[in-house]
Protein backbone atom coordinates (compact mmCIF):
# COMPACT_ATOMS: atom_id res chain seq x y z
CA UNK A 1 0.00 0.00 0.00
CA UNK A 2 2.91 2.38 0.77
CA UNK A 3 4.42 1.52 -2.59
CA UNK A 4 1.15 2.42 -4.29
CA UNK A 5 0.99 5.75 -2.42
CA UNK A 6 4.60 6.61 -3.33
CA UNK A 7 4.13 5.59 -6.95
CA UNK A 8 0.94 7.62 -7.23
CA UNK A 9 2.55 10.76 -5.77
CA UNK A 10 5.52 10.53 -8.13
CA UNK A 11 3.27 9.84 -11.10
CA UNK A 12 1.01 12.78 -10.14
CA UNK A 13 3.99 15.13 -9.98
CA UNK A 14 5.05 14.06 -13.45
CA UNK A 15 1.53 14.35 -14.86
CA UNK A 16 0.99 17.81 -13.34
CA UNK A 17 4.37 19.03 -14.58
CA UNK A 18 3.72 17.85 -18.12
CA UNK A 19 0.02 18.71 -18.42
CA UNK A 20 0.36 21.93 -16.40
CA UNK A 21 3.04 23.19 -18.75
CA UNK A 22 0.93 22.18 -21.74
CA UNK A 23 -2.11 24.04 -20.39
CA UNK A 24 -0.07 27.22 -19.88
CA UNK A 25 1.37 26.92 -23.38
CA UNK A 26 -2.12 26.50 -24.82
CA UNK A 27 -3.40 29.50 -22.86
CA UNK A 28 -5.97 27.41 -21.00
CA UNK A 29 -8.12 29.16 -18.36
CA UNK A 30 -6.89 29.16 -14.78
CA UNK A 31 -9.57 26.69 -13.63
CA UNK A 32 -7.98 24.01 -15.85
CA UNK A 33 -5.02 23.70 -13.48
CA UNK A 34 -7.34 23.49 -10.49
CA UNK A 35 -9.42 20.85 -12.24
CA UNK A 36 -6.30 18.78 -12.93
CA UNK A 37 -5.35 19.02 -9.26
CA UNK A 38 -8.83 17.93 -8.20
CA UNK A 39 -8.75 14.87 -10.46
CA UNK A 40 -5.34 13.87 -9.10
CA UNK A 41 -6.51 14.49 -5.54
CA UNK A 42 -9.61 12.28 -6.01
CA UNK A 43 -7.53 9.61 -7.66
CA UNK A 44 -5.19 9.32 -4.67
CA UNK A 45 -7.72 7.90 -2.16
CA UNK A 46 -9.19 5.76 -4.95
CA UNK A 47 -5.78 4.19 -5.50
CA UNK A 48 -5.30 3.67 -1.76
CA UNK A 49 -8.77 2.09 -1.39
CA UNK A 50 -7.98 -0.22 -4.28
CA UNK A 51 -4.61 -1.20 -2.72
CA UNK A 52 -6.13 -1.63 0.77
CA UNK A 53 -8.86 -3.86 -0.58
CA UNK A 54 -6.37 -6.26 -2.13
CA UNK A 55 -3.44 -6.06 0.26
CA UNK A 56 -5.03 -5.64 3.70
CA UNK A 57 -8.56 -7.02 3.93
CA UNK A 58 -8.95 -10.82 4.43
CA UNK A 59 -11.53 -11.05 1.65
CA UNK A 60 -9.26 -9.17 -0.68
CA UNK A 61 -6.27 -11.35 0.09
CA UNK A 62 -8.35 -14.53 -0.30
CA UNK A 63 -9.87 -13.41 -3.60
CA UNK A 64 -6.48 -12.31 -4.88
CA UNK A 65 -5.34 -15.95 -4.34
CA UNK A 66 -8.45 -17.98 -5.08
CA UNK A 67 -10.39 -16.01 -7.67
CA UNK A 68 -9.59 -14.62 -11.08
CA UNK A 69 -9.16 -10.90 -10.37
CA UNK A 70 -11.22 -9.96 -13.35
CA UNK A 71 -14.17 -11.60 -11.57
CA UNK A 72 -13.43 -10.06 -8.16
CA UNK A 73 -16.15 -7.91 -6.67
CA UNK A 74 -13.52 -5.72 -5.04
CA UNK A 75 -11.68 -5.38 -8.32
CA UNK A 76 -14.92 -4.47 -10.07
CA UNK A 77 -15.51 -1.85 -7.37
CA UNK A 78 -12.05 -0.45 -8.01
CA UNK A 79 -12.79 -0.38 -11.72
CA UNK A 80 -15.94 1.63 -11.05
CA UNK A 81 -14.07 4.10 -8.88
CA UNK A 82 -11.34 4.52 -11.46
CA UNK A 83 -13.98 4.87 -14.17
CA UNK A 84 -15.64 7.66 -12.20
CA UNK A 85 -12.35 9.55 -12.02
CA UNK A 86 -11.80 8.96 -15.72
CA UNK A 87 -15.29 10.29 -16.55
CA UNK A 88 -14.55 13.40 -14.48
CA UNK A 89 -11.31 13.92 -16.37
CA UNK A 90 -13.05 13.49 -19.72
CA UNK A 91 -15.69 16.06 -18.75
CA UNK A 92 -12.91 18.51 -17.87
CA UNK A 93 -11.24 17.99 -21.23
CA UNK A 94 -14.54 18.50 -23.02
CA UNK A 95 -15.15 21.72 -21.08
CA UNK A 96 -11.65 22.92 -21.90
CA UNK A 97 -12.02 22.17 -25.60
CA UNK A 98 -15.59 23.28 -26.03
CA UNK A 99 -15.29 26.34 -23.72
CA UNK A 100 -19.04 26.06 -23.23
CA UNK A 101 -19.82 23.03 -21.05
CA UNK A 102 -18.32 24.60 -17.95
CA UNK A 103 -17.81 28.28 -18.80
CA UNK A 104 -17.77 29.46 -15.17
CA UNK A 105 -16.62 26.24 -13.54
CA UNK A 106 -14.61 26.80 -10.37
CA UNK A 107 -13.22 24.38 -7.83
CA UNK A 108 -12.27 25.06 -4.25
CA UNK A 109 -8.55 25.34 -3.68
CA UNK A 110 -8.08 22.02 -1.91
CA UNK A 111 -4.30 22.05 -2.08
CA UNK A 112 -1.72 24.57 -3.20
CA UNK A 113 -0.48 24.04 -6.75
CA UNK A 114 2.67 21.99 -6.98
CA UNK A 115 3.97 24.39 -9.63
CA UNK A 116 3.38 28.03 -8.58
CA UNK A 117 0.71 29.75 -10.64
CA UNK A 118 1.58 33.15 -12.17
CA UNK A 119 1.44 35.90 -9.59
CA UNK A 120 -0.52 38.90 -10.81
CA UNK A 121 0.28 42.21 -9.20
CA UNK A 122 -2.48 43.82 -7.17
CA UNK A 123 -2.77 47.49 -6.25
CA UNK A 124 -1.15 48.36 -2.94
CA UNK A 125 -1.87 52.09 -2.71
CA UNK A 126 -4.88 53.84 -1.28
CA UNK A 127 -7.50 55.00 -3.74
CA UNK A 128 -6.54 52.60 -6.53
CA UNK A 129 -9.39 50.36 -7.81
CA UNK A 130 -8.87 46.91 -6.34
CA UNK A 131 -9.84 45.08 -9.54
CA UNK A 132 -6.81 46.29 -11.53
CA UNK A 133 -4.12 43.69 -12.18
CA UNK A 134 -0.65 43.92 -13.73
CA UNK A 135 1.75 41.28 -14.97
CA UNK A 136 5.09 41.14 -16.77
CA UNK A 137 5.70 38.24 -19.14
CA UNK A 138 9.01 36.40 -19.13
CA UNK A 139 10.06 38.29 -22.26
CA UNK A 140 9.58 41.62 -20.47
CA UNK A 141 6.21 42.66 -21.95
CA UNK A 142 4.34 44.68 -19.32
CA UNK A 143 0.53 44.31 -19.25
CA UNK A 144 -2.04 46.16 -17.13
CA UNK A 145 -5.75 45.25 -17.03
CA UNK A 146 -8.60 47.33 -15.62
CA UNK A 147 -11.90 45.42 -15.91
CA UNK A 148 -15.02 47.49 -16.57
CA UNK A 149 -18.12 45.47 -17.47
CA UNK A 150 -20.55 48.33 -18.08
CA UNK A 151 -20.58 47.70 -21.83
CA UNK A 152 -19.26 44.69 -23.83
CA UNK A 153 -16.38 46.66 -25.38
CA UNK A 154 -12.62 46.64 -24.84
CA UNK A 155 -9.78 49.13 -25.42
CA UNK A 156 -6.13 48.23 -25.92
CA UNK A 157 -3.25 50.73 -25.84
CA UNK A 158 0.23 49.54 -26.80
CA UNK A 159 2.96 51.95 -25.69
CA UNK A 160 6.20 51.56 -27.64
CA UNK A 161 9.10 53.45 -26.09
CA UNK A 162 10.24 54.84 -29.40
CA UNK A 163 9.86 58.48 -30.38
CA UNK A 164 11.81 61.39 -31.76
CA UNK A 165 14.22 61.31 -28.80
CA UNK A 166 15.42 57.84 -29.86
CA UNK A 167 16.62 59.06 -33.25
CA UNK A 168 19.75 60.78 -34.54
CA UNK A 169 20.76 62.55 -37.76
CA UNK A 170 20.31 60.12 -40.62
CA UNK A 171 17.34 58.23 -39.18
CA UNK A 172 15.09 61.03 -37.90
CA UNK A 173 11.43 60.22 -38.48
CA UNK A 174 11.79 56.43 -38.21
CA UNK A 175 9.49 56.17 -35.17
CA UNK A 176 6.71 57.92 -37.06
CA UNK A 177 7.46 55.87 -40.19
CA UNK A 178 6.87 52.61 -38.31
CA UNK A 179 3.54 53.97 -37.13
CA UNK A 180 2.63 53.68 -40.82
CA UNK A 181 4.44 50.40 -41.50
CA UNK A 182 2.68 48.55 -38.67
CA UNK A 183 -0.54 48.61 -40.73
CA UNK A 184 1.07 47.38 -43.95
CA UNK A 185 1.15 43.61 -43.83
CA UNK A 186 3.10 40.77 -42.26
CA UNK A 187 4.61 37.51 -43.42
CA UNK A 188 1.16 35.96 -42.91
CA UNK A 189 -1.16 38.81 -43.88
CA UNK A 190 -1.33 40.91 -47.02
CA UNK A 191 -1.22 44.69 -47.02
CA UNK A 192 -4.54 46.00 -45.72
CA UNK A 193 -5.61 42.69 -44.20
CA UNK A 194 -4.92 43.91 -40.64
CA UNK A 195 -7.58 46.62 -40.92
CA UNK A 196 -9.98 44.42 -42.87
CA UNK A 197 -9.87 41.66 -40.25
CA UNK A 198 -10.27 44.06 -37.35
CA UNK A 199 -13.13 45.95 -38.94
CA UNK A 200 -14.90 42.71 -39.85
CA UNK A 201 -14.79 41.81 -36.15
CA UNK A 202 -16.30 45.19 -35.23
CA UNK A 203 -13.06 46.89 -34.23
CA UNK A 204 -11.25 50.10 -35.11
CA UNK A 205 -7.72 51.38 -34.58
CA UNK A 206 -5.44 54.37 -34.64
CA UNK A 207 -1.90 55.36 -33.66
CA UNK A 208 0.23 58.41 -32.94
CA UNK A 209 3.90 59.26 -32.47
CA UNK A 210 5.41 61.84 -30.13
CA UNK A 211 8.88 62.90 -29.03
CA UNK A 212 8.86 60.04 -26.49
CA UNK A 213 6.49 57.28 -27.65
CA UNK A 214 4.62 55.56 -30.43
CA UNK A 215 1.18 54.50 -29.20
CA UNK A 216 -1.18 52.04 -30.92
CA UNK A 217 -4.87 51.99 -30.01
CA UNK A 218 -7.51 49.33 -30.67
CA UNK A 219 -11.23 49.64 -29.85
CA UNK A 220 -13.29 46.47 -30.29
CA UNK A 221 -16.19 44.36 -28.96
CA UNK A 222 -15.42 41.73 -26.38
CA UNK A 223 -16.19 38.99 -28.91
CA UNK A 224 -13.12 40.05 -30.92
CA UNK A 225 -10.67 39.75 -28.01
CA UNK A 226 -8.67 36.79 -29.30
CA UNK A 227 -8.76 38.13 -32.84
CA UNK A 228 -7.09 41.33 -31.64
CA UNK A 229 -4.43 39.37 -29.79
CA UNK A 230 -3.71 37.33 -32.89
CA UNK A 231 -3.47 40.45 -35.07
CA UNK A 232 -1.25 42.33 -32.66
CA UNK A 233 1.00 39.34 -32.00
CA UNK A 234 1.39 38.74 -35.72
CA UNK A 235 2.52 42.25 -36.59
CA UNK A 236 4.91 42.41 -33.63
CA UNK A 237 6.49 39.09 -34.57
CA UNK A 238 6.18 38.98 -38.36
CA UNK A 239 6.06 42.55 -39.69
CA UNK A 240 7.00 42.55 -43.37
CA UNK A 241 9.45 45.34 -44.20
CA UNK A 242 9.13 44.89 -47.95
CA UNK A 243 11.17 47.35 -50.08
CA UNK A 244 8.21 48.09 -52.37
CA UNK A 245 5.96 48.90 -49.39
CA UNK A 246 8.73 50.95 -47.80
CA UNK A 247 9.00 53.13 -50.89
CA UNK A 248 5.24 53.65 -51.01
CA UNK A 249 5.08 54.68 -47.35
CA UNK A 250 8.20 56.82 -47.74
CA UNK A 251 6.31 58.84 -50.32
CA UNK A 252 3.22 59.09 -48.08
CA UNK A 253 5.29 60.31 -45.10
CA UNK A 254 7.14 62.81 -47.27
CA UNK A 255 3.79 64.13 -48.52
CA UNK A 256 2.58 64.39 -44.90
CA UNK A 257 5.64 66.43 -44.00
CA UNK A 258 5.05 68.84 -46.90
CA UNK A 259 1.38 69.23 -46.00
CA UNK A 260 1.71 69.62 -42.21
CA UNK A 261 5.02 71.46 -41.93
CA UNK A 262 6.64 72.72 -45.13
CA UNK A 263 3.37 74.22 -46.38
CA UNK A 264 1.84 75.02 -42.99
CA UNK A 265 3.02 78.14 -41.21
CA UNK A 266 2.32 76.90 -37.68
CA UNK A 267 4.08 73.59 -38.32
CA UNK A 268 7.04 75.28 -40.01
CA UNK A 269 7.59 77.65 -37.08
CA UNK A 270 7.12 74.87 -34.53
CA UNK A 271 9.86 72.74 -36.13
CA UNK A 272 12.27 75.67 -36.24
CA UNK A 273 11.50 76.58 -32.62
CA UNK A 274 12.43 73.14 -31.35
CA UNK A 275 15.56 73.05 -33.49
CA UNK A 276 16.57 76.38 -31.95
CA UNK A 277 15.55 75.81 -28.32
CA UNK A 278 17.44 72.49 -28.14
CA UNK A 279 21.03 72.44 -29.32
CA UNK A 280 22.14 69.06 -27.94
CA UNK A 281 19.18 66.91 -26.90
CA UNK A 282 17.32 64.90 -29.58
CA UNK A 283 14.09 66.76 -28.77
CA UNK A 284 15.47 69.16 -31.39
CA UNK A 285 14.60 66.69 -34.17
CA UNK A 286 11.14 66.82 -35.78
CA UNK A 287 9.05 63.73 -35.08
CA UNK A 288 8.10 63.66 -38.77
CA UNK A 289 11.82 63.59 -39.64
CA UNK A 290 14.10 65.85 -41.67
CA UNK A 291 13.34 65.70 -45.38
CA UNK A 292 16.78 64.36 -46.36
CA UNK A 293 16.50 61.57 -43.79
CA UNK A 294 13.06 60.51 -45.03
CA UNK A 295 14.53 60.23 -48.53
CA UNK A 296 17.52 58.13 -47.45
CA UNK A 297 16.52 55.60 -44.75
CA UNK A 298 18.08 52.24 -45.64
CA UNK A 299 16.65 48.75 -45.32
CA UNK A 300 19.24 48.05 -42.62
CA UNK A 301 18.13 51.17 -40.70
CA UNK A 302 14.52 49.97 -40.75
CA UNK A 303 15.18 46.35 -39.74
CA UNK A 304 17.56 47.32 -36.93
CA UNK A 305 15.19 49.95 -35.53
CA UNK A 306 12.21 47.62 -35.53
CA UNK A 307 14.13 44.76 -33.90
CA UNK A 308 15.38 47.03 -31.13
CA UNK A 309 12.38 49.17 -30.30
CA UNK A 310 9.48 46.81 -31.01
CA UNK A 311 10.86 44.07 -28.77
CA UNK A 312 8.41 42.98 -26.03
CA UNK A 313 10.70 44.26 -23.29
CA UNK A 314 10.26 47.77 -24.72
CA UNK A 315 6.45 47.68 -24.72
CA UNK A 316 3.67 48.34 -22.22
CA UNK A 317 0.10 47.25 -23.00
CA UNK A 318 -3.04 48.39 -21.24
CA UNK A 319 -6.45 46.69 -21.56
CA UNK A 320 -9.63 48.21 -20.17
CA UNK A 321 -13.24 47.16 -20.57
CA UNK A 322 -15.22 43.95 -20.52
CA UNK A 323 -12.37 41.52 -19.81
CA UNK A 324 -11.01 39.45 -16.96
CA UNK A 325 -7.34 39.87 -16.09
CA UNK A 326 -6.70 36.12 -16.22
CA UNK A 327 -7.97 35.76 -19.78
CA UNK A 328 -5.92 38.74 -20.96
CA UNK A 329 -2.74 37.38 -19.37
CA UNK A 330 -3.37 33.90 -20.77
CA UNK A 331 -3.92 35.26 -24.27
CA UNK A 332 -0.84 37.42 -23.89
CA UNK A 333 1.27 34.38 -23.01
CA UNK A 334 -0.16 32.55 -26.01
CA UNK A 335 0.30 35.25 -28.66
CA UNK A 336 3.06 37.50 -27.25
CA UNK A 337 4.99 35.08 -25.04
CA UNK A 338 6.88 33.37 -27.92
CA UNK A 339 8.29 36.72 -29.15
CA UNK A 340 11.87 36.91 -27.87
CA UNK A 341 13.18 39.81 -25.83
CA UNK A 342 16.02 41.88 -27.23
CA UNK A 343 18.86 43.84 -25.73
CA UNK A 344 17.48 47.01 -24.17
CA UNK A 345 17.71 50.11 -26.36
CA UNK A 346 20.62 52.41 -25.70
CA UNK A 347 19.79 54.97 -23.03
CA UNK A 348 19.55 58.63 -24.02
CA UNK A 349 22.54 60.11 -22.21
CA UNK A 350 22.60 63.59 -23.75
CA UNK A 351 21.53 66.33 -21.34
CA UNK A 352 20.57 69.69 -22.79
CA UNK A 353 23.02 72.29 -21.45
CA UNK A 354 21.61 75.28 -19.62
CA UNK A 355 20.55 78.09 -21.93
CA UNK A 356 22.36 81.27 -20.95
CA UNK A 357 20.70 83.83 -23.19
CA UNK A 358 17.70 84.59 -25.38
CA UNK A 359 17.45 82.89 -28.76
CA UNK A 360 15.43 84.42 -31.55
CA UNK A 361 14.45 83.39 -35.05
CA UNK A 362 12.55 85.06 -37.86
CA UNK A 363 10.89 83.27 -40.78
CA UNK A 364 9.63 85.37 -43.67
CA UNK A 365 7.12 83.64 -45.90
CA UNK A 366 3.67 84.41 -47.21
CA UNK A 367 1.66 84.77 -44.00
CA UNK A 368 -1.77 86.48 -43.97
CA UNK A 369 -1.57 86.49 -40.16
CA UNK A 370 1.79 86.66 -38.34
CA UNK A 371 2.65 84.02 -35.75
CA UNK A 372 4.64 84.35 -32.55
CA UNK A 373 5.88 81.36 -30.55
CA UNK A 374 7.62 81.70 -27.17
CA UNK A 375 9.23 78.79 -25.30
CA UNK A 376 10.97 78.44 -21.93
CA UNK A 377 13.02 75.47 -20.76
CA UNK A 378 11.22 73.49 -18.04
CA UNK A 379 11.17 70.01 -16.46
CA UNK A 380 10.14 66.47 -17.41
CA UNK A 381 7.01 64.54 -16.44
CA UNK A 382 8.28 63.70 -12.94
CA UNK A 383 9.74 67.12 -12.14
CA UNK A 384 8.03 68.60 -9.03
CA UNK A 385 7.56 71.88 -10.94
CA UNK A 386 5.50 70.24 -13.69
CA UNK A 387 2.13 69.99 -11.93
CA UNK A 388 2.17 73.56 -10.55
CA UNK A 389 3.10 74.77 -14.06
CA UNK A 390 0.15 72.85 -15.51
CA UNK A 391 -2.14 74.60 -13.04
CA UNK A 392 -0.61 77.93 -14.02
CA UNK A 393 -1.08 77.22 -17.73
CA UNK A 394 -4.74 76.58 -17.04
CA UNK A 395 -4.94 79.98 -15.40
CA UNK A 396 -3.04 81.70 -18.20
CA UNK A 397 -4.38 80.07 -21.39
CA UNK A 398 -7.10 77.64 -20.32
CA UNK A 399 -10.09 78.88 -22.30
CA UNK A 400 -11.71 82.19 -23.12
CA UNK A 401 -11.80 83.33 -19.47
CA UNK A 402 -8.08 82.79 -18.93
CA UNK A 403 -5.74 85.64 -18.07
CA UNK A 404 -3.79 85.95 -21.31
CA UNK A 405 -6.84 85.48 -23.52
CA UNK A 406 -8.70 88.20 -21.67
CA UNK A 407 -5.79 90.66 -21.74
CA UNK A 408 -4.26 90.07 -25.19
CA UNK A 409 -7.32 88.97 -27.20
CA UNK A 410 -10.40 90.49 -25.58
CA UNK A 411 -9.25 93.68 -23.91
CA UNK A 412 -6.22 94.96 -25.81
CA UNK A 413 -6.88 93.03 -29.06
CA UNK A 414 -3.18 92.50 -29.70
CA UNK A 415 -3.73 88.86 -30.71
CA UNK A 416 -6.40 86.89 -32.47
CA UNK A 417 -5.74 83.75 -30.42
CA UNK A 418 -3.35 82.44 -27.80
CA UNK A 419 -2.66 78.97 -26.45
CA UNK A 420 0.02 77.02 -24.68
CA UNK A 421 1.16 73.65 -23.40
CA UNK A 422 3.93 71.97 -21.47
CA UNK A 423 6.03 69.09 -22.78
CA UNK A 424 5.78 66.27 -20.24
CA UNK A 425 8.21 63.66 -21.46
CA UNK A 426 11.04 61.47 -20.25
CA UNK A 427 13.49 64.38 -20.40
CA UNK A 428 13.25 68.10 -19.60
CA UNK A 429 11.17 69.91 -22.20
CA UNK A 430 9.56 73.28 -22.82
CA UNK A 431 6.69 75.46 -21.69
CA UNK A 432 5.36 76.70 -25.02
CA UNK A 433 3.09 79.65 -25.93
CA UNK A 434 1.74 80.30 -29.43
CA UNK A 435 -0.06 83.40 -30.66
CA UNK A 436 -1.86 84.26 -33.90
CA UNK A 437 -1.62 87.99 -34.54
CA UNK A 438 -3.64 90.45 -36.63
CA UNK A 439 -2.19 91.27 -40.08
CA UNK A 440 -1.11 94.76 -38.96
CA UNK A 441 0.17 93.67 -35.54
CA UNK A 442 3.05 95.49 -33.87
CA UNK A 443 5.05 92.39 -33.00
CA UNK A 444 7.33 94.19 -30.55
CA UNK A 445 4.35 95.47 -28.57
CA UNK A 446 2.81 91.97 -28.43
CA UNK A 447 6.07 90.49 -27.19
CA UNK A 448 6.44 93.12 -24.46
CA UNK A 449 2.88 92.69 -23.23
CA UNK A 450 3.17 88.90 -23.14
CA UNK A 451 6.40 89.02 -21.17
CA UNK A 452 4.95 91.65 -18.82
CA UNK A 453 2.03 89.34 -17.99
CA UNK A 454 4.34 86.38 -17.39
CA UNK A 455 6.55 88.53 -15.18
CA UNK A 456 3.44 89.69 -13.27
CA UNK A 457 2.75 86.09 -12.26
CA UNK A 458 6.36 85.70 -11.10
CA UNK A 459 6.19 88.85 -8.97
CA UNK A 460 2.56 88.99 -7.83
CA UNK A 461 1.42 85.37 -8.11
CA UNK A 462 -2.16 84.23 -8.73
CA UNK A 463 -5.32 84.71 -6.71
CA UNK A 464 -6.97 82.02 -4.63
CA UNK A 465 -10.03 82.30 -6.88
CA UNK A 466 -7.91 81.62 -9.97
CA UNK A 467 -6.27 78.66 -8.26
CA UNK A 468 -9.61 77.20 -7.17
CA UNK A 469 -11.04 77.59 -10.66
CA UNK A 470 -8.03 75.87 -12.26
CA UNK A 471 -8.23 73.02 -9.76
CA UNK A 472 -11.94 72.54 -10.45
CA UNK A 473 -11.40 72.43 -14.20
CA UNK A 474 -8.50 69.97 -13.98
CA UNK A 475 -10.32 67.70 -11.53
CA UNK A 476 -13.44 67.69 -13.71
CA UNK A 477 -11.32 66.85 -16.79
CA UNK A 478 -9.60 64.06 -14.83
CA UNK A 479 -12.83 62.36 -13.75
CA UNK A 480 -14.41 62.89 -17.16
CA UNK A 481 -11.49 61.03 -18.68
CA UNK A 482 -11.84 58.10 -16.28
CA UNK A 483 -15.53 57.78 -17.09
CA UNK A 484 -14.73 55.98 -20.37
CA UNK A 485 -12.71 52.84 -20.99
CA UNK A 486 -10.62 54.77 -23.50
CA UNK A 487 -9.81 57.39 -20.88
CA UNK A 488 -8.98 54.69 -18.36
CA UNK A 489 -6.48 53.08 -20.74
CA UNK A 490 -4.81 56.38 -21.61
CA UNK A 491 -4.54 57.43 -17.96
CA UNK A 492 -3.11 54.13 -16.73
CA UNK A 493 -0.67 53.89 -19.61
CA UNK A 494 0.64 57.41 -19.21
CA UNK A 495 1.27 56.90 -15.50
CA UNK A 496 2.98 53.54 -16.02
CA UNK A 497 5.24 54.73 -18.83
CA UNK A 498 6.27 58.14 -17.50
CA UNK A 499 6.10 57.58 -13.72
CA UNK A 500 6.95 53.87 -13.62
CA UNK A 501 3.75 52.96 -11.75
CA UNK A 502 0.18 52.99 -13.06
CA UNK A 503 -1.04 53.68 -9.51
CA UNK A 504 0.32 57.21 -9.79
CA UNK A 505 -2.64 57.90 -12.09
CA UNK A 506 -4.90 57.99 -9.04
CA UNK A 507 -2.73 60.39 -7.06
CA UNK A 508 -3.58 63.46 -9.15
CA UNK A 509 -6.60 64.71 -7.13
CA UNK A 510 -4.59 64.68 -3.92
CA UNK A 511 -1.59 66.32 -5.54
CA UNK A 512 -3.76 69.06 -7.04
CA UNK A 513 -5.12 69.86 -3.59
CA UNK A 514 -1.55 70.37 -2.39
CA UNK A 515 -0.60 72.90 -5.09
CA UNK A 516 -0.46 76.35 -3.50
CA UNK A 517 -0.39 79.87 -4.89
CA UNK A 518 3.09 80.24 -3.41
CA UNK A 519 4.33 77.19 -5.35
CA UNK A 520 2.90 78.55 -8.58
CA UNK A 521 4.58 81.91 -8.09
CA UNK A 522 7.93 80.24 -7.35
CA UNK A 523 7.67 78.04 -10.44
CA UNK A 524 6.77 81.03 -12.63
CA UNK A 525 9.75 82.97 -11.30
CA UNK A 526 12.04 80.01 -11.99
CA UNK A 527 10.83 79.07 -15.48
CA UNK A 528 9.79 82.40 -17.04
CA UNK A 529 13.42 83.50 -17.22
CA UNK A 530 14.29 85.44 -20.37
CA UNK A 531 17.77 83.93 -20.40
CA UNK A 532 16.14 80.55 -21.06
CA UNK A 533 13.64 81.86 -23.61
CA UNK A 534 13.40 81.13 -27.33
CA UNK A 535 11.18 83.45 -29.36
CA UNK A 536 10.19 82.85 -32.96
CA UNK A 537 8.21 85.01 -35.39
CA UNK A 538 6.78 84.04 -38.76
CA UNK A 539 5.52 86.87 -40.95
CA UNK A 540 5.32 88.09 -44.50
CA UNK A 541 8.35 90.03 -45.79
CA UNK A 542 6.13 93.10 -46.08
CA UNK A 543 5.68 93.06 -42.30
CA UNK A 544 9.35 93.62 -41.63
CA UNK A 545 8.80 97.23 -40.75
CA UNK A 546 6.47 96.18 -37.93
CA UNK A 547 9.28 94.39 -36.11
Amino acid sequence: MLKVALAYVLASLLVFWLLGGLLIWLGAPDWANEFLLLVLAIGFPVALIFAWAYEITPSGLKKSLDVDQTQSIVFKTGQKLNAAVLVLAVLGVLALVGEQLLPTFEFPKIIEPILPAPVYEKPDKEGVPAEIRAHTLKNGLRIIVWPDHDIPNVVMYNYVRAGGRNEYPGITGLSHFFEHMMFNGTEKRAQGEFDETMEAAGGANNAYTSEDLTVYQDWFPRTALETIFELEGDRLKNLAIEPSVVETERGIVYSERRSNYDNDNFGRLYLEMNATAFIAHPYQFPVIGWASDIENWTQEDLESYFKTYYAPNNLTMVFTGDVKPEEVFNLARKYFGPIPAQEAPQAIRTVEPEQLGERRLLIEVDAPTPLMHVAFHAGNATDPRTLPMNVLLNILVGGSSSRLHQVLVEQEQLALAIGGFQMEGFDPGLVYFYLTLPPDADIAVVENRLLEELNRVATDGVTEAELAKARNIMIADYWRGLSTINGKAATLGGAEVFFGDYQEAFALPGKLDEVSAEQIQAVAEDIFNRKRMTLGVLRSPAGEDAQ
